[in-house]
């Protein structure tokens, strides 16, 4: 029922800034934390951003100053504006809620962010 489309894929230099969106289809949107997710290769996949319904947001320690997470409830679509950014943030970057996620429901096929000189 659920549907995740990710967008916003990119090649960009270190220190660069590249911005991810997430649009939402066949669900109520705006009462439930979305959250961004990526994996890289060899890794695992980790949480690094969630948005509560009220705005609340948490950050990987990783992460923690140069992403900004946000949502558009109007849009049913959610954004990672990222900052500064790093090889070691080369990822596909997936987004879900955490209540979808933890039943392995609704993935999307993610977008692939590639930091390199």
């Amino acid at each position: 029922q659920v549907q995740l489309v990710e967008s916003g894929a990119g090649l960009v230099p270190p220190g660069g800034s590249l911005r991810l969106s997430c649009a939402a289809s066949g669900s109520t949107f705006s009462i439930y934390t979305m959250g961004w997710y990526r994996q890289a290769p060899g890794k695992q996949r980790e949480l690094v951003a969630s948005i509560t319904s009220s705005g609340s947001t948490n950050y990987a320690d990783s992460v923690k100053g140069r992403f900004t997470i946000s949502r558009d409830n109007a849009k049913n679509t959610v954004y990672l504006q990222m900052a500064n950014l790093k090889p070691e943030d080369t990822a596909v970057y997936y987004c879900n809620s955490p209540i979808w996620a933890t039943q392995g429901k609704y993935w999307g096929q993610g977008t692939q962010v590639t930091v390199s000189s």
